[in-house]
């Protein structure tokens, strides 16, 4: 396999690639990282400001640090990334979610760079940068041990890599996939495939053995009564983990 396709899953670039103008419909399909978000952004902020050792009360905390987004999709993440200051670099292999994500940050007046290209591609050019996040994604790669190695080496001396996926439990299966997909309808039936879910254990393993060791670690919890995501001790389900280089 191309260097440049080593952990592309061409059937998950080809789902999300499918979902056009629905990245920003926060009613839509896209509804799940929409609610997902706020909790997600603290604990970026929060991660990125203890380590370069930021004001947190400042209004843009993360202004000049160069971040990579793998997997942006149509910029959910990005966007609000640039608006703390951050230099911001989205990159995704399907071609349609970065058109996407070019217009609506155009349309909000960021200036992000969108890519439609992979860690491999960049990692081949000697790209790095501050900080390397990729959340939701490791769930959907081809090759888990591939991407982890070589999101790391995408990473600058003294930076961050930071990860956020789903557990491989019986109860990730009861919510993730029955629940969201299932049940509430959140997601398109077969959207996740629970055999590609990994285990806070396993993801650490796979850091070690591409030179990282984690430094922190969060889960993410849904709560039905008030419809909103948050940080939560429990990593049963969706978990975070940030990881220094050995």
């Amino acid at each position: 396999m191309p260097l440049n396709q080593a952990t592309v899953d061409p059937e998950e670039v080809a789902r999300f690639d499918a979902l056009g103008a629905e990245w920003w419909n926060e009613k839509g399909k896209m509804a799940p990282l929409h609610a997902m978000n706020p909790a997600r952004l603290t604990f970026l902020r929060d991660a990125l400001v203890r380590h370069f050792s930021r004001d947190e009360k400042a209004l843009r905390p993360l202004h000049g640090l160069r971040v990579l987004d793998i997997g942006c999709g149509g910029g959910l993440l990005s966007e609000p990334l640039a608006r703390m200051g951050a230099q911001v670099t989205g990159i995704d292999p399907a071609p349609g979610n970065i058109d996407v994500a070019r217009a609506h940050g155009r349309a909000s007046g960021l200036d992000i760079e969108y890519l439609p290209s992979t860690a491999e591609e960049l990692a081949a050019r000697g790209s790095r940068f501050n900080v390397v996040v990729a959340l939701e994604v490791v769930e959907h790669v081809a090759d888990v041990g591939l991407f982890v190695r070589t999101a790391g080496q995408l990473v600058e001396e003294g930076g961050l890599l930071i990860l956020s996926t789903l557990n491989r439990t019986a109860k990730s299966f009861a919510l993730a996939i029955v629940g969201a997909e299932y049940v509430l309808r959140w997601l398109p039936p077969g959207t996740h495939k629970w055999d590609k879910f990994i285990t806070p254990d396993e993801l650490e393993a796979t850091l070690a053995a591409a030179g990282y060791a984690p430094t922190q670690k969060a889960g993410l919890a849904y709560n039905p009564l008030t419809r909103a995501f948050k940080l939560s001790p429990d990593l049963d389900v969706n978990y975070f983990l940030v990881a220094e280089r050995i």
